[in-house]
């Protein structure tokens, strides 16, 4: 099948949705400590905050995606982008810690399920030869507003009230996310030859398994067990660095702007990675990136100083964001666009007891101890598991429909 014109109009469509879902999502490291000032929390009941909000996005988005593969990404995602902006806009509200895990938790998860998914997933049917770049300049949109977002907000925190920077941020997803949800598109379905078989990266959108042929595929269990090791990894740093770079006397704006320059890593990864393992092969890279993003926490445990945590931020950076650009590629490769949305969706579920408890476990380690230290040691060790994991899932090849 040879690409549209409009199929690069859905990869940057898809872009501007998922920049402005995790430019929300990790503007948490900004808010973070007016959380704590406004309602006396510590830093593990102020990690539940992102925790819930992450849980529920990754749990739910098989619902999303389901949801999509029904109805389409642009009634979906609209729907995510009215209810991200309803969940920040009552956050701005809220008169207690328990009040913003329902408004930016849960509501704002909700939001970002409905989107997440939908539109990353919505990229792959549109192409072949060049699916792993397309899937790599969309997803970078994940790296563009965890770069910009979490600054801009910080620097909105500065002249404001934070409630007030939230309402703007509201406002901001309302107008830009409609405008983007409104541009995406299901990829004109093309069928297969009868009985011929599946080759990854070529293919109809309309070939492949259903989702629960998906499921009990031994390719599809590795990968997600891959996923389920590797998210506490993943998603630790996002709520912690900030926090971590504050231990050491260094400033706000530097503190904030580690989550940026994740997201400059991020870009990056995305990007050149995507070109890279069209040719390398994305099973491959994505192995090599799973032990890529543990060898990183080396440099945070070493850090003591600007230097080294900003090394710690571009290296991790690019290695999250790689794989995180790779994992739709590889289910259209893998399963075929049949039910990719769904797929994706259910995969993605894998991250969220990880992005729940990974971050509190990690600032209730902090509370007891006083640093870091162990949590690294561990997260090492999930990196390893979810690199042998990648690999056993590549060994056992395409699910064959």
């Amino acid at each position: 099948m040879k690409e549209t014109p409009y199929a690069w109009v859905v990869v940057w469509a898809t872009f501007a949705c998922l920049a402005l879902i995790f430019g929300v999502s990790y503007s948490f490291a900004a808010f973070f400590e007016s959380f704590a000032a406004e309602f006396s929390a510590q830093r593990a009941d102020v990690s539940w905050i992102f925790g819930l909000s992450g849980f529920v996005y990754f749990v739910l988005g098989a619902g999303g995606g389901m949801l999509a593969d029904r109805f389409g990404p642009r009634v979906v995602c609209s729907a995510g982008m009215g209810l991200i902006a309803l969940g920040l806009l009552a956050t701005s509200w809220a008169t207690s810690l328990m009040a913003v895990y329902v408004s930016y938790g849960l509501l704002v998860g909700l939001g970002i399920a409905l989107v997440y998914t939908p539109s990353i997933a919505s990229v792959q049917p549109w192409f072949t030869t060049r699916r792993g770049l397309a899937g790599g300049i969309a997803s970078s949109g994940v790296g563009a507003g965890t770069l910009l977002v979490p600054v801009l907000v910080a620097m909105a925190i500065g002249p404001m009230p934070w409630r007030e920077a939230m309402q703007l941020l509201a406002l901001a997803v309302l107008v830009l996310g409609l405008l983007a949800a409104g541009l995406l598109r299901r990829a004109p379905a093309t069928q297969a030859a009868p009985g011929a078989p599946g080759v990854p990266g070529e293919g109809g959108s309309a070939s492949g398994l259903t989702l629960r042929e998906t499921l009990r595929s031994p390719t599809f269990r590795w990968l997600y067990l891959a996923t389920v090791l590797a998210s506490p990894v993943m998603f630790i740093p996002f709520a912690h660095v900030s926090a971590s770079a504050r231990d050491l006397g260094l400033g706000e704006a530097f503190a904030v702007g580690l989550v940026g320059l994740i997201g400059v890593g991020s870009l990056v990864g995305r990007f050149a990675i995507g070109l890279l393992a069209d040719r390398l092969g994305r099973a491959q890279t994505l192995v090599l990136m799973q032990l890529s993003m543990g060898a990183s926490y080396v440099l945070w445990g070493a850090a003591g100083g600007q230097a080294m945590l900003v090394l710690f931020a571009l290296w991790f950076g690019l290695s999250y964001g790689s794989i995180v650009s790779l994992l739709p590629a590889i289910c259209m490769d893998y399963f075929g666009g049949r039910s990719v949305a769904s797929v994706v969706g259910t995969l993605y579920s894998g991250a969220a007891l990880g992005n729940l408890l990974g971050p509190v476990l990690a600032g209730a380690a902090f509370d007891l101890s006083g640093h870091y230290l162990g949590v690294m040691a561990v997260c090492g060790g999930l990196a390893l598991c979810a690199t042998w994991a990648s690999r056993q899932m590549k060994r056992c090849g395409q699910a064959r429909y």
